[in-house]
């Protein structure tokens, strides 16, 4: 099966340009390489770093909810959904844009705020024990957020540029050194064939040469 080849006049100008070309991919080619081998170092950070988070939001979210179940117990639904209303915000949370190569994520900062008394008569002591781990759990899982959108995108960005890498290694610049080669090789069998004819020519004019000597 004939190998594929860029459907270019076979010149030189066209083989000076195509080795350019070849030049530059190449660079592009080491570029993204070392790119996504830092795109892979980060992704097994980020990994790293969710795994954590998940299991530290597990656990804060265990205690939070047994805590709001002992609540629920003492207080009853309405109680707690009246003692809510009167609760100022526990948390507060910063969202700004970050980026690393090239990929944009959110940046999350969230910061516990004093837990201010809710001044409602009735209210049990487990109230604000549940607030105290239910702002934790907040905590923990605004890092998790960011974390895991991070991951997701260093991920998805990784991914494409192992496409490129692949696509650059294994199919373009093959490519256009196929071509290189198939203009190099009808570029000499062009130059033979002339030398070839110029010779004939020569052998032809040493012989009228010789003939009119003899005569």
């Amino acid at each position: 099966m004939t190998q594929q080849v860029l459907k270019v006049p076979p010149t030189k100008n066209t083989l000076l340009s195509l080795k350019k070309q070849v030049k530059f991919l190449e660079e592009g080619h080491d570029l993204l390489e070392r790119k996504r081998e830092l795109l892979t170092r980060l992704v097994y950070e980020r990994i790293g770093d969710y795994r954590r988070l998940r299991q530290d939001s597990e656990r804060a979210l265990v205690e939070a909810y047994r805590c709001l179940g002992i609540t629920h117990l003492r207080m009853g639904s309405r109680g707690v959904h009246q003692a809510s209303l009167g609760a100022e915000p526990a948390l507060r949370v910063d969202i700004l844009p970050r980026r690393s190569l090239g990929v944009e994520y959110p940046s999350v900062t969230a910061e516990r705020l004093p837990l201010q008394p809710v001044g409602l008569l009735g209210n049990d002591a487990s109230f604000d024990t549940t607030r105290e781990r239910l702002a934790d759990a907040a905590v923990v899982l605004a890092n998790l957020g960011e974390v895991e959108i991070a991951l997701h995108r260093l991920m998805e960005e990784q991914r494409k540029a192992q496409k490129r890498v692949n696509a650059l290694k294994y199919n373009i610049i093959p490519l256009y050194r196929r071509t290189i080669h198939f203009i190099q090789s009808a570029l000499e069998e062009e130059e033979r064939n002339t030398l070839f004819q110029v010779k004939v020519l020569r052998e032809r004019q040493e012989a009228r040469r010789e003939q009119r000597t003899a005569g």
